[in-house]
């Protein structure tokens, strides 16, 4: 019998089990990496940026075929701006030439009804062949009416109501203007001939027509029209069945603009 001391180091070795007889039981793994952060950029993000200034190396090609696109557009808006700048220039020398042009057309055609301003009579040959009187003819009857436009402050009317004339004979009428107004005011008048197809045959040696009118306050003047039918009339089949003829004036009132012209005043609206 062994002793207690090696009894009891025997018991503890049967009792003992050793280790490895289970480590086949054990799974063994593989080590497993530890977990890493997410990856993160730690570059910061370039933005786009865009400007509205031209290349500073632009394609030389590229450059000469926008140049030839835009050369068709400049000059079509060259000649655009050109022929603005002659209507509004043509427009203007137009309105400052309408009136003196309008009265020489006039004066020189009958056109519109306007008597013509005789420019033969210099002549003494032929003073003497319009101006002799047509005594086999008939007497025409030349009627007298007058005017004036709303914003003309002017009491305006003829003589006489009408006159008897014969061809080739001479005709004084007159015309009174009184200015109604408290200030000094400057008219100017048109006239016409009805029926529009005598103006031709209707010749003026003297008027007041196309003519500065200045009346002061309150004062009256007489207006003188020296006249006569050109015997040609007699001569015109349109003529024959008229008879009557009347002579119309119209007054308007007239200022002169920056420039020193004399143009009439437009109607208020």
């Amino acid at each position: 019998m062994s002793p207690p001391r090696y009894r009891s180091l025997l018991d503890l070795a049967t009792r003992w089990k050793c280790p490895s007889r289970h480590l086949h039981l054990r799974r063994s793994h593989p080590p497993t990496a530890p977990r890493q952060a997410p990856h993160t950029n730690t570059h910061p993000r370039r933005l786009l940026q865009t400007t509205s200034k031209p290349r500073q190396h632009a394609n030389p090609t590229t450059e000469a075929l926008h140049e030839q696109m835009r050369r068709p557009s400049a000059q079509k808006n060259a000649n655009v701006l050109y022929y603005t700048l002659s209507v509004i220039l043509g427009t203007v020398a137009l309105s400052y030439g309408s009136v003196p042009l309008y009265k020489t057309i006039c004066q020189q055609t009958g056109w519109g009804g306007t008597p013509i301003k005789d420019t033969d009579l210099d002549d003494e040959e032929t003073i003497a062949q319009k101006l002799t009187p047509v005594t086999s003819s008939r007497r025409l009857r030349i009627t007298f009416a007058g005017s004036t436009s709303d914003i003309l402050p002017w009491k305006f009317t003829p003589q006489q109501r009408e006159v008897r004339v014969l061809p080739g004979e001479t005709a004084l009428a007159f015309y009174t203007a009184t200015n109604q107004s408290e200030e000094d005011v400057i008219g100017v008048a048109t006239y016409s001939v009805t029926p529009g197809q005598v103006a031709p045959y209707f010749s003026k040696i003297q008027c007041f027509c196309f003519e500065e009118q200045r009346l002061n306050k309150g004062e009256t003047v007489d207006m003188p029209v020296f006249f006569y039918i050109d015997p040609e009339f007699l001569k015109d089949p349109a003529m024959q069945k008229i008879d009557t003829i009347t002579l119309n004036y119209t007054f308007f009132k007239a200022k002169y603009d920056k420039d020193g012209h004399l143009a009439p005043v437009p109607m208020p609206y």
